[in-house]
Formats: C-alpha cells, structure tokens, sequence
C-alpha cells in the first residue's frame, strides 16, 4: 500500500504558465523515478501574505498530491528538497509536505483567492443604496407607506 503526501507551494506572483509547468514537470518527474504517481496539481490562486516573503507581498498558491512506496519515502522527499533548492529556488518562496491519510478526503475549505474576492468597490454597494424614510425631510410630509427595504427610525 502506498503511502500518500501533498506538497504545497507559495511561488512568485509573476509566474508564467511555463515557469509552472516546469515546475510540474520536475517534481512529476522526480515523483515517478521513485515509483510513485502523481494524483492531482492544483492552482489555488493568488493571496496577499501576511509578511512579506523574499519582499513579496504577495504570492501564488499550488498544490500537488501524490502517492510513493513505502520504502521510497525518505530518498523521495530528499529529492524534492533538492529539486526547489537548485532548479525551483528563483520561483518558488516557500514550501511545505504534508504526509496524508490514504482514507483521508481529497477536498479542502480554502478561502477564495485575490481572483475570486469581488472587488473592494463592489463590496458594500448594498449599504450604498439610496434610502427611503417614511419622513421626508425635504417637504416637510409624512409618507406612511413602506416598502419591503425600507427602513423605519
């Protein structure tokens, strides 16, 4: 039985799609020289950071899981630590792997990256609306009727 692992990136947030599948092809290919197989690679989006990392302020988030033998395991994850430290060092900032259950779901709750947040200028035009209040002020009148999202002071 396999064992199961994820590997989660924070790359540049200038990287172009070569520079990814390069990225893709060199840890699927030092994945598959150890006898595993790579389930999935996922793109998570771009997020601000908390801090800074290597003066970005932001970064792109990617996920790649994969399963390896047993046996494989320590000469596989010294591999891959190679393969960011000399080929992938210029696009990726920081890493991490993640040993996972094999009966484990494969699906997250991730929060929506900087590409799914609406933008700032559209959050919050609900509280922009115009109004309507059973007192106009301007004439002086009483208007007693309400509509549904009218609100009453």
């Amino acid at each position: 039985m396999n064992s199961r692992y994820e590997i989660l990136m924070l790359t540049i947030p200038e990287i172009s799609q070569d520079d990814i599948k390069n990225v893709e092809t060199l840890l699927g290919d030092t994945i598959a020289k150890a006898g595993g197989l790579v389930i999935s690679f996922e793109r998570w989006g771009k997020y601000q950071l908390a801090y800074p990392v290597k003066k970005n302020e932001y970064g792109v988030y990617y996920l790649m899981r994969f399963e390896v033998p047993p046996s494989a395991v320590t000469d596989l994850i010294s591999a891959i630590k190679t393969v960011f430290a000399i080929r992938l060092g210029n696009v990726v900032m920081r890493f991490i792997i993640t040993a996972l259950e094999l009966d484990a779901p494969l699906t997250y709750q991730r929060p929506r990256s900087l590409e799914e947040t609406p933008l700032r200028e559209n959050v919050g035009n609900h509280m922009h609306k115009e109004r309507k209040f059973p007192y106009d002020r301007s004439y002086g009148t009483n208007n007693n009727q309400l509509e549904s999202d009218d609100i009453a002071i």
